[in-house]
């Protein structure tokens, strides 16, 4: 059912009841305003043929027979409209329209009262009268027919009125609401031809002047425009899945042809010990290369997918000692030393800053040891300007100035590498997320690699660069004569 049908029918419904309700309290005031015209009027013809009453009173009590007749003759006259009726000692006088003998006449002293005669109603009032030793009362009468006249016509007229008003105001109130509407439908139009999966169109900023139409069509862009952000967002999901499964496919390759010629190599019958003994250590390596990599592509997605919602304050000192905690256990012979300032906070994610610290300082374990083998990595942690700066660094043999512009690049392995080739990729995706910076230079005195995190410390901000399993880092240009990979505070 249409707005405008529903809004005619519910006035077409609501008017008659209130015409209805307002001819009831109209009735009641008219029928208290008659009674109250009329009990007046009974006041006025009692005080004006009060002296007719005791004249007649007085002549009746003296003995003059002639005299009261006169006096009956005149107060019949004065009489007019209503009827009189005059009882005292020796003495009773009626005349003009009253009620029969039957009925029960008021006491004096009381306003006027309604008496009832059978089928009618009369207004009566009573008063004593005083003319000397004589004493008697007078009753004034007015019939109730006019006053329920009244009432009657003043009834049908409301009902005439209400039936009227229902199918007028029904139809005032369709065209109205009809007219109002009007608005709503050529926005009902205009929604009805957008298809989010087959146009790009969406609704214009057009006013029409209704404050309810306006919000509306506010809210469907609202909505279409969260669609679209989600339709966006589910096809990155969907980019990020496929390149997913194409660089797991490409990378997984090789270790797995590796080692079903491991395989085929143990089936060889007679083999000796010792090159049984390699052939395992070799599918070993390549289980832990393969679960290595399916770790870091996992974690690579999940900083392709992540939503700005997660991002939250994070104190970096707090990450930086759970990541160094960490490393120790792993590593119980490493020399790793933490240099945090306490309290230094940025807006972001934290399981990706801890993922961050980890593969530095995996990297650091892994290529940073000197000539004797030991690993001597330092953690700082620390305020510069605007930014927080996070560094980790080494005492190993560096990376060559020519190489720095490539370590970020997705499965860019040194030749005695075995790892997967995505630690340093995950640092520059997630430096990159939180709108960041970094840059590898030389450790101190020129020895070792010192890699160097810039965060900013602004508010929140919506999450940088998110496609690190479809591209590479190669997004990323130089910084300043050392020619370390670095990358834009904005998302490229």
């Amino acid at each position: 059912m249409k707005l405008s049908t529903r809004v005619g029918l519910a006035v077409g419904c609501t008017v008659p009841l209130l015409v209805l309700a307002s001819g009831w309290l109209l009735l009641h005031l008219v029928a208290h305003d008659l009674r109250s015209a009329g009990a007046e009027h009974l006041r006025q013809r009692a005080t004006a043929l009060a002296p007719d009453a005791r004249a007649l009173l007085r002549a009746s009590a003296g003995g003059r027979p002639r005299v009261a007749d006169v006096r009956e003759r005149h107060l019949f006259s004065a009489a007019l409209d209503v009827g009189v009726r005059v009882e005292g000692a020796g003495t009773s006088f009626s005349g003009g329209p009253q009620p029969g003998g039957s009925a029960r006449l008021p006491r004096p002293g009381a306003g006027p009262v309604t008496v009832r005669d059978g089928a009618r109603t009369w207004q009566v009032l009573a008063r004593q009268v005083r003319a000397g030793s004589a004493r008697g009362t007078l009753w004034v009468f007015a019939p109730d027919t006019a006053s329920r006249a009244q009432v009657r016509l003043v009834r049908r007229r409301v009902v005439l009125t209400a039936l009227l008003a229902a199918p007028l105001s029904g139809l005032l109130a369709w065209g109205v609401a009809s007219g109002v509407s009007a608005p709503l439908r050529r926005l009902t139009r205009r929604t009805a031809g957008l298809d989010p999966r087959t146009s790009g169109d969406r609704l214009g900023p057009e006013r029409t002047g209704v404050t309810e139409v306006d919000e509306l069509a506010a809210t469907l862009r609202t909505v279409l425009a969260r669609y679209d952000e989600q339709a966006a967002r589910t096809a990155e999901a969907l980019d990020t899945a496929r390149s997913f499964s194409s660089a797991a496919a490409h990378e997984l390759r090789t270790p797995l042809m590796s080692m079903g010629t491991n395989l085929d190599i143990l089936g060889f019958p007679g083999l000796p010990d010792g090159d049984r003994d390699e052939v395992l250590a070799d599918l070993r390596l390549e289980h832990a290369r393969l679960l290595g990599l399916l770790v870091m592509l996992r974690e690579l997605g999940r900083g392709d997918l992540v939503e700005a919602e997660t991002f939250a304050p994070v104190d970096l000192g707090d990450v930086a000692d759970a990541a160094v905690a960490e490393a120790r256990r792993r590593d119980r012979d490493a020399g790793i030393t933490l240099d945090a300032e306490p309290g230094l906070s940025v807006h972001g994610w934290e399981p990706g800053l801890r993922l961050l610290l980890d593969n530095l300082l995996g990297n650091a374990l892994a290529h940073g040891r000197d000539a004797t083998g030991a690993a001597r990595i330092r953690v700082s942690v620390h305020r510069a300007g605007h930014d927080a700066v996070l560094a980790v660094t080494d005492q190993g043999p560096g990376i060559p100035r020519e190489a720095r512009p490539r370590v970020f690049e997705r499965f860019r392995r040194g030749p005695d590498s075995t790892g997967s080739g995505l630690g340093l990729t995950l640092v520059a995706q997630q430096t990159a997320l939180h709108r960041g910076s970094v840059v590898v230079a030389d450790g101190p005195d020129g020895a070792g690699a010192r890699f160097e995190v810039r965060l900013p410390l602004g508010g929140p901000a919506r999450p940088g660069r998110r496609d690190w399993l479809i591209g590479t880092a190669a997004h990323g240009g130089t910084a300043g004569t050392n020619r370390s990979q670095s990358f834009p505070k904005e998302a490229s």
